[in-house]
């Protein structure tokens, strides 16, 4: 981009005329990629500190990322929520780089070089992050941090959206609530899961989630991919520490 006009124009207009197909959340992760010098981008959704979800992304990469700070309880868009500022790890390769052990290590397995996240304010609250990956080591610099700064901006207007539009419904009287599509960001299928292991194993809810976690990140793979083979009884944490495969065996 010449100028940060014409990149706060490529941001804008293409979460206004992108594909129609896509999320106004998944149109602006594309241009992300496309205007900034980076290859990924997602936006990760907070509530009460805990993490909701990804609520737009580029690909199943950034999704993958996102998906793993949720697992580990670690990563740079917790440390910018909790920071209220950004989070820069320009290479994660760096033996200082010691922040994020297990969100580091499955990163880095994915060729990942560098991160940074970016807070989203809305309504004078922190309510998530804009995460963008490269995989070359090296800062974030220039035109490219001034147009995260901005997408990070940009990325509050789906949920104006749809908080508009529950108030739209809740004068209409109708029903249906806008909040769906943000309650289906929440990992319903984790906390299923995690309800599973405790009846199996007969723990708490606590010790169920840390256990479903560790498997998780003894295979590298999300909480989320490992909650569905809970759920769809692909996969059962037994009582010992034996592990199983996702048939349901020993290993």
């Amino acid at each position: 981009m010449d100028s940060i006009a014409e990149l706060r124009a490529g941001l804008g207009g293409a979460m206004d005329n992108g594909d129609p197909t896509m999320s106004m959340a998944d149109r602006l992760c594309h241009a992300c990629v496309a205007l900034l010098d980076v290859d990924g981008a997602a936006i990760s959704l907070m509530l009460e500190g805990s993490s909701q979800g990804t609520f737009g992304s580029s690909d199943g990469l950034s999704r993958d990322l996102d998906e793993f700070q949720f697992t580990f309880g670690e990563g740079p868009c917790m440390d910018a929520l909790r920071q209220g500022g950004p989070v820069f790890a320009e290479d994660l390769a760096d033996a200082a780089e010691t922040r994020w052990p297990a969100y580091v290590g499955s990163a880095l397995g994915l060729g990942i070089g560098a991160l940074f996240a970016l807070p989203i304010s809305l309504a004078n609250s922190y309510v998530g992050a804009l995460d963008l990956y490269r995989r070359a080591p090296g800062p974030l610099l220039g035109n490219s941090l001034l147009g995260g700064l901005m997408a990070a901006d940009l990325a509050a207007l789906p949920l104006l959206d749809m908080i508009s539009a529950e108030a739209e419904l809740a004068t209409s009287g109708k029903d249906e609530p806008a909040w769906t599509q943000l309650a289906s960001l929440a990992r319903v299928e984790v906390y299923q899961a995690t309800g599973m292991v405790m009846a199996q194993l007969g723990v708490g809810p606590a010790d169920a989630l840390a256990r479903l976690r560790a498997h998780a990140f003894a295979e590298g793979l999300t909480a989320s991919k490992v909650a569905w083979s809970i759920v769809g009884r692909e996969l059962s944490l037994e009582p010992d520490n034996g592990r199983t495969d996702p048939g349901g065996r020993h290993s």
